[in-house]
């Protein structure tokens, strides 16, 4: 039986068992897994039918998605909240979830993660010229997504340190 022929014989079960084999790997939004049906050619009506399916199984959920890769990009990537609100904006999760989401992360201890990554490329660089430690440091901040005035407080604590 061909892709075809089985979409076509009982599109629900067809779709039900892609979303199932999607989420098999990792969680995903709702939008996402919409999108990934979408390109398996399950119609829009059968897609929001299993995707309200998955949500009553506990299968899917937003929110514990949003709160999970919030959680794994600080940890593993070191990612600001800003670059993992992006990242979550551009996997179709809402703006609401986000913020509930990124709620959970504290200020301080994302500049205490800032400054810990920073103080660590400062001392591998330690050796090469103050402009060029200033350009690599303010760099990684920058790719992490944090925010200037964390980039510039950390920038004057590592070389005011320096000074000394």
């Amino acid at each position: 039986m061909t892709r075809n022929q089985e979409v076509e014989a009982d599109p629900y079960a067809f779709a039900l068992t892609t979303a199932h084999y999607a989420l098999a790997p990792r969680a995903k939004s709702r939008a996402e897994l919409h999108a990934h049906l979408k390109k398996r050619g399950v119609e829009d009506e059968v897609a929001v039918a299993v995707l309200d399916e998955l949500e009553l199984q506990g299968l899917l959920n937003d929110l514990e998605f949003a709160q999970i890769w919030s959680e794994s990009r600080q940890r593993q990537k070191k990612l600001s909240k800003r670059s993992i609100a992006q990242e979550l904006k551009f996997k179709g999760v809402s703006q609401d979830i986000i913020d509930e989401a990124l709620d959970n992360i504290d200020d301080e201890d994302e500049y205490k993660m800032a400054y810990t990554l920073a103080e660590r490329k400062f001392r591998s660089a330690s050796h090469l010229e103050h402009d060029v430690i200033y350009r690599r440091v303010h760099g990684l901040l920058s790719r992490k997504g944090f925010s200037h005035s964390i980039t510039g407080r950390i920038m004057r604590e590592l070389l005011g340190s320096n000074d000394s």
